[in-house]
């Protein structure tokens, strides 16, 4: 048997020009989450991570932290759906900006129940957001990247850094999940969050999900975070 670590990206720059990069907090996350794993000992065999800059950082952070020196696999499978493409799908229409911190949480909230309502409509087909592959293509990467462990690192320690959808897209498949009900498990994955499989050639069996272990003491509470 193996055990798969899949690492959701650190906090990214949410509401930021440029989304795809970790913010400061998000660099100490990753970083916490190698030494964590380096004061247990624990090393991989092999890494894979999507090809987005978050990811590719967050892997760097990790390494950075516990001193791994290895290179990872790129898979494009394993990148992010698009966001903004998903709510445009629906909401054509530019997002009202916040005006005063007081505005700033309902606006939040706005956000995501935009972007529930998009990633429903686009797992059933009524949508196609720009630029973005349809709900079975997408989870046929995501599906590719865990054929590819079982094929090919039976018994080993494999690493794959990804993102919120990908993750949750794993994990309802392997728990047989409807594809509306990985919607919640994606939008409550925390940043730098750990989830672990148990594999062999056949299957993957879930064994954690949305854990944090290297920000479990009371030093890092202001570091737990979900954008």
């Amino acid at each position: 048997m193996g055990t798969l670590y899949l690492v959701r990206h650190g906090q990214a720059s949410f509401g930021a020009d440029d989304y795809d990069q970790l913010s400061e907090l998000g660099h100490r996350q990753s970083v916490q989450l190698g030494r964590h794993w380096a004061e247990r000992g624990l090393a991989f065999d092999a890494v894979i991570t999507g090809t987005l800059r978050r990811q590719h950082q967050t892997w760097a952070g990790i390494a950075e932290g516990a001193g791994f020196d290895q290179q990872a696999l790129a898979w494009p499978g394993l990148n992010e759906y698009d966001s903004e493409a998903v709510i445009h799908a629906i909401h054509p229409h530019p997002l009202e900006k916040a005006r005063s911190a007081e505005a700033a949480p309902e606006l939040y909230r706005h956000h995501f129940r935009l972007l529930r309502d998009g990633l429903t409509q686009w797992m059933a087909g009524t949508v196609s957001p720009r630029g973005m592959p349809s709900y079975n293509e997408f989870v046929n990467g995501v599906t590719s990247a865990l054929d590819h462990v079982r094929a090919r690192h039976h018994g080993q320690n494999v690493l794959l850094v990804s993102s919120g959808g990908p993750i949750s897209t794993a994990v309802g498949r392997v728990l047989g999940m409807s594809p509306e009900a990985t919607i919640e498990l994606n939008l409550r994955i925390r940043n730098s969050a750990v989830t672990e499989f148990q594999f062999n050639p056949k299957r993957h069996t879930l064994l954690s999900y949305n854990t944090l272990p290297h920000l479990n003491s009371k030093e890092f509470d202001g570091w737990i975070t979900y954008a």
